[in-house]
């Protein structure tokens, strides 16, 4: 057997049964699946079942650790020459498998990746956070796309990599967020070749709201001040451009508001005059910007309406992951404080 395919879920059983559907649909069936619940109050045995005799799929549970070591739980299960690490919330098309497989014969590679992209099912706001977490005006396009501001790294929803080489790595740590950038990080400070495969692409849902979403990049944030210190030297000016972005806008803010109060207050016809410059120049790089990511969401989705939201989306995705860095950058850089110390919340114990 030539791949093992290892998902971790938590209280996802809808999402499972999605996943294992395009499993079954797959052309090329050279692979076994791995399912392992890590502590689900809302387990997917039941779904999983539905599908033992059509692909060759394994059931695990363990007790909540977070993904990360589910998915070291699923590899020492594993058969496979390579394990292909997914999300429960990516839908794979039919011919992904049959990518994989292409690119491997046609140059083989240590570990590998590829890009996600929005199901014409997904809702108007998915399709819109979507955007905003792949476009190369939002950031840089790092997550797969050819237009890139930084060197590619696999991330878990869509990650290949060889059995004795994950083995040898000890597969994930145990940080909360982060983690798959971190094994990435090592795989290729070890020495070995991670290669995105364009056309091994995954439909991924991500979050259905702006406020579940804030959170996932917020984390993110931090996560990239403590990648910098676990490697040194892998903050790349792409992961800057989040916190520059946020500071902007607050300043920006700062300026229209006292903009506003000059135009409104002012004591004589030139400070009202000059408030009202103000509040229109603080404005125009805003408006530039969210109209940039309208035109573009707008063409690429073929929606206005996606076009619109990806206007919020972009903003959340931004600053949300500026903030978080900001706080992260506050908390290890200036106050000098250790990982865990300075996040506890960040790692499962």
């Amino acid at each position: 057997m030539k791949y093992s395919i290892i998902v971790p879920v938590y209280n996802r059983p809808d999402e499972v049964d999605e996943l294992l559907q395009s499993l079954y649909q797959q052309t090329l069936q050279n692979f076994e699946v791995i399912i392992v619940e890590d502590g689900s109050k809302i387990p997917c045995k039941e779904i999983c079942d539905k599908y033992i005799g059509k692909i060759d799929l394994h059931y695990f549970t363990k007790e909540n650790g977070g993904p990360g070591q589910a998915r070291n739980y699923g590899a020492k299960h594993a058969k496979g020459e390579y394990l292909i690490v997914l999300d429960s919330d990516v839908v794979l098309p039919t011919g992904y498998m049959q990518a994989v497989e292409d690119e491997m014969l046609r140059e083989p590679a240590d570990a590998f990746g590829g890009p996600d992209a929005a199901h014409d099912s997904f809702t108007d706001t998915q399709k819109a956070i979507s955007y905003s977490m792949t476009s190369f005006f939002t950031t840089g396009g790092i997550r797969g796309g050819k237009k890139k501001l930084d060197k590619f790294y696999p991330r878990s929803f869509n990650m290949g990599i060889r059995r004795d080489i994950y083995q040898q790595l000890n597969g994930f740590s145990k940080m909360r967020f982060g983690e798959d950038i971190d094994f990435s990080y090592r795989i290729v400070e070890a020495g070995y070749h991670a290669r995105l495969f364009p056309s091994a692409w995954v439909w991924h849902k991500r979050r259905t709201d702006f406020r579940k979403f804030f959170r996932q990049v917020y984390n993110s944030g931090i996560a990239r001040i403590n990648l910098e210190k676990r490697h040194p030297g892998t903050m790349k000016l792409v992961h800057l451009l989040p916190a520059v972005f946020t500071v902007g806008v607050i300043a920006l803010i700062l300026v229209f508001s006292v903009g506003l109060m000059l135009a409104s207050f002012g004591i004589n016809h030139m400070s009202k005059a000059f408030g009202t410059a103000l509040c229109q120049l603080s404005l125009l790089p805003l408006i530039l910007y969210s109209l940039i990511i309208f035109i573009d969401s707008t063409i690429k989705n073929k929606s206005l309406h996606v076009g619109l939201l990806s206007i919020p989306a972009a903003f959340v995705q931004l600053m949300g992951y500026g903030l978080g860095f900001l706080e992260a950058w506050w908390k290890r850089c200036v106050k000098k404080k250790d990982e865990f110390t300075a996040f506890e919340k960040t790692f499962y114990k």
